[in-house]
């Protein structure tokens, strides 16, 4: 083999590896997506497991550390309702956004998503409460 044929061999595997590394980034933002929308649902159980105790949703300003930790205002606590304070954070490490009384509903649960702001398309999509 020439030294003109070995760098071409070289340039067309980085060109392969290159086309497999976006591909595999794009599924990687996929799996965050989906990982956003099952501890959504994980966190809208242990809401209703919350109401059931409670009587009650936690209020904005208790928020959603009441599934963890026991409120003053919840004598009938009886978590606590969500293994560890990390399930309040999205895949992307942002605080789940709780709203009680919500503008969509009893109360309002969502993520922005891998950019952090309002909107977005695919992995920048907003995930919430409300679609479910």
């Amino acid at each position: 083999m020439t030294l003109l044929e070995l760098l071409v061999v070289i340039v067309i595997l980085g060109l392969l590896a290159t086309l497999g590394s976006i591909k595999l980034m794009s599924y990687l933002g996929r799996a965050k997506t989906d990982t956003a929308r099952l501890q959504l649902q994980e966190l809208m159980t242990a809401l209703d497991l919350y109401r059931i105790d409670v009587g009650r949703l936690p209020t904005t300003s208790e928020g959603l550390s009441a599934l963890v930790e026991r409120p003053g205002s919840a004598p009938t606590w009886r978590g606590p309702y969500l293994r560890s304070k990390a399930a309040l954070s999205d895949p992307w490490r942002r605080p789940y956004r709780y709203q009680s009384p919500g503008t969509r509903g009893e109360y309002d649960l969502l993520s922005f998503g891998a950019d952090g702001t309002a909107g977005g398309e695919s992995e920048n999509q907003d995930i919430v409460s409300w679609n479910e």
